[in-house]
């Protein structure tokens, strides 16, 4: 092979780097180090030393999580692009298709919580675009400390207008997702983003840089030196004596990225397979996107680093190629159409660059001043060792107490005005008042619900989105707690009528050298899976986000997942809110006493503990069809899942911003009403479909009383009954969060 310069400027010599180990700080092992000078058979140079610690961190490779994600089931006959480019896609027919994915952004937002969570919302949307998609919305979801705390409070409000001031600037809406505050994501919170597109699949892109000859386009913003190993920062844990490196959190330019993604879309649409593939520069930059795309062709890449836009001086090819500087794309452009393509983007006033070419030799080779600068193997820059992490079952979990918490209600009536204002519960209005819900106007059901809904442009279809996370259940059991989340998500998309058909995952975890959290991760992902494939929602994308901890302390273990669901009728829609006094109110599904990890336990003990009672699988299934069919049929006017705080805090909230109140009685002790016992339906039922819904429901709904138009809201149990004046109730439940961040 030729020979590589052993000295840039004013950077460490191979002999310096292997004598002072600086590789260490940016995550590479000793073991991982010595490894690739025995493979290069030479020291590497201060450029190629950062390639390799960037492209083998976690954040990138996903080189211990890859055992666990490679199980996930990702195909059935509506999968047209699962795991492995920047988004998953599904068909929906008529030659469409939905794309999505989930990004976490923690580490940068715990540092510089607006710019940190503006470049999630950023670089998720480029996810979706470097597919060939329109972006249509963006869910978020979001974990933070108690909301007591002042600086709690800070990134609150940090993140939330981040997310707004990206998001509303660019034109995209954000339509929903989901706030909770627990005292274990105070040193680490978490900013999850997930954006959906939609595009006919003729247009559909992914991110190969086949065809030896064609072109490397860079195109959209200038590079500088801003979020240099990104991706090395976001794969290591938090000490909170120490100061946080801010030169890795990016910063954003959101009207820059509305001209990337417009110019992207129009190149496209215009020049097709002219445009060969696509991917943004994400984490670690140029390094991954240029890298992932030959890998993933099985070709070369060589690159001349002299034409790289650049926005500050005297920049390093190390600097150049690690930069995460926002809002810029790689195209791979056959030759013949190059210059077209480019002046798209430069009348758009956007940079459009020819950096390389694709090569046959399987060689990642960076030129720069002219001088060979790189030279490795691009399957082995991509393709770190293989970890087999150890894992451990939590010694917690082998030692938990496995009864059931039995939770003492001596005023129910007070009890739920409690619930009402516990953070996690209370209305979020007060926050996602700053998103725009509504632009590009294809909004159905705005933020507030269980799911949004969002029309398909020029058609009657709605595609149903949801975020939901269950970080309290999968702390006590982590197979369970990921089984649950998913069923929650399902049951929010079930409700507007829509049919779940895929999902999209963000694993937030410890650190997986931890063999605790390895087993954490391990079983949650297992809980996903098997309740994904039972309801026919493959895993077509997603995140894993781990060092989650501050001074070794980890947060839950938190999944998130996010879900898709079609509905062919947006008319058909329903929402969670009752719509006229009468209508008959039902139950579907059984209330069990499932008080470990609710927010019932929490609030009366402070904590959470116990075991967990198994999802069942089938009978989930059957009853969000059920659900869905009764919606579908007309029979069903308002339905909503039981959820936090229980079947008191469900039926309050159906008639929330409503003229109406309830009047219901249940079979059972009060305190089974705040119990969270999975696959548990509240739904309104017109007097004039009432033998037709209980003939189709047979034994799975219980009547439970009707919808007034009395001031006052009434829920008998057979112990207690439960009454409280609506508006009073509406009031506390509306205002609660708002008063606790401004005191």
């Amino acid at each position: 092979m030729s020979q590589v310069p052993t000295e840039m400027q004013a950077e460490p010599t191979p002999a310096e780097i292997k004598q002072s180990r600086v590789y260490q700080q940016w995550g590479l092992t000793q073991a991982e180090y010595e490894q690739i000078c025995q493979h290069l058979d030479r020291l590497p140079n201060y450029t190629e030393t950062g390639l390799f610690a960037a492209m083998w961190s976690e954040h990138c490779s996903y080189k211990k999580s890859k055992p666990v994600l490679k199980r996930f089931w990702s195909q059935n006959d509506r999968v047209i692009q699962g795991p492995g480019e920047g988004a998953g896609v599904i068909d929906i027919g008529d030659g469409q298709a939905v794309v999505f994915k989930a990004e976490s952004h923690n580490h940068p937002s715990a540092v510089e919580p607006y710019e940190g969570a503006a470049t999630g919302v950023g670089g998720i949307l480029r996810d979706i675009f470097s597919m060939g998609a329109q972006p249509i919305a963006v869910l978020d979801s979001l974990r933070f400390g108690e909301i007591n705390d002042n600086y709690t409070k800070h990134l609150v409000d940090q993140v939330i207008a981040g997310i707004a001031g990206y998001g509303n600037a660019i034109g995209i809406p954000t339509v929903g997702g989901e706030i909770a505050f627990d005292d274990v994501y105070k040193g680490n919170p978490l900013v999850n983003v997930m954006a959906v597109g939609t595009l006919d699949q003729a247009d559909l892109h992914v991110g190969k840089a086949r065809g030896t000859g064609n072109k490397i386009l860079y195109v959209g913003a200038a590079t500088g030196r801003d979020g240099i190993h990104g991706a090395t920062f976001a794969s290591s844990d938090f000490e909170s004596e120490t100061e946080q490196d801010r030169s890795a959190v990016q910063v954003g330019d959101p009207f820059l990225e509305k001209l990337v993604m417009d110019a992207t879309i129009q190149a496209v649409r215009q020049f097709g397979s002219d445009v060969v593939g696509i991917q943004d520069m994400g984490a670690a930059g140029l390094v991954s996107s240029s890298a992932e795309m030959a890998g993933k062709a099985g070709n070369g890449v060589h690159l001349n680093l002299d034409r790289v836009p650049q926005r500050e001086t005297n920049m390093t090819p190390y600097e150049l190629m690690l930069s995460e500087s926002q809002e810029r794309m790689l195209l791979v452009v056959k030759p013949e159409a190059l210059e077209r393509v480019a002046k798209l983007f430069t009348d758009a006033g956007l940079s459009a660059v020819e950096i390389g070419t694709v090569t046959d030799d399987g060689r990642y080779q960076l030129q720069f001043h002219g001088q060979t600068v790189t030279d490795v193997e691009v399957n082995y820059l991509v393709t770190p060792p293989k970890q087999h992490q150890a894992e451990r079952v939590p010694h917690r979990l082998e030692t938990e107490d496995r009864t059931q918490y039995q939770p003492q209600i001596e005023d129910a009536s007070a009890t739920l005005m409690q619930l009402l204002g516990q953070s996690t519960i209370a209305s979020k209005a007060g926050l996602f008042r700053h998103f725009d819900s509504m632009v590009r106007t294809d909004t159905v059901i705005r933020p507030g619900g269980d799911a949004a809904l969002v029309r398909v442009t020029g058609t009657n279809k709605g595609l149903a989105l949801t975020t939901d996370i269950s970080g309290r259940y999968t702390y006590l059991d982590p197979e369970i707690g990921g089984a649950r989340a998913v069923v929650e998500a399902a049951q929010n998309i079930t409700v507007t009528g829509a049919t779940p058909i895929g999902l999209t995952d963000c694993l937030n975890f410890g650190d997986p050298d931890d063999p605790e959290v390895y087993y954490e991760l391990d079983h949650a992902s297992q809980g996903i899976n098997t309740i994904a494939q039972r309801l026919n929602t493959p895993i077509i994308s997603g995140n894993v986000s781990l060092y989650n901890e501050t001074d070794g302390q980890p947060i839950y273990p938190t999944p998130m997942v996010g879900m898709v669901g079609l509905l062919q009728d947006v008319h058909q829609a329903t929402t969670s809110f009752v719509k006229q006094a009468g209508d008959l109110v039902y139950l579907i599904g059984t209330l069990g006493p499932d008080f470990n990890g609710s927010e019932l336990q929490k609030l009366q003990t402070g904590t959470i503990h116990g075991r967990l009672r198994p999802v069942d699988a089938d009978r989930a299934a059957d009853l969000q069809a059920l659900v869905r069919d009764q919606i579908l049929a007309g029979n069903i006017t308002a339905a909503h899942d039981v959820a936090e705080g229980g079947l008191a805090v469900t039926l309050a909230e159906m008639t929330f911003t409503t003229p109406f109140s309830l009047d219901v009685q249940v079979n059972c002790p009060v305190a089974w009403t705040f119990a969270e016992t999975p696959s548990v339906f509240a739904v309104a039922v017109p007097v004039a479909r009432q033998a037709e819904f209980e003939r189709d429901a047979r034994n799975r709904a219980q009547y439970l009383g009707r919808v007034t138009d009395e001031a006052t809201f009434s829920l008998q149990a057979t112990d207690q009954t439960i009454r409280l004046d609506k508006a009073t109730m509406q009031q506390h439940y509306q205002e609660a969060l708002s008063w606790q961040l401004n005191h």
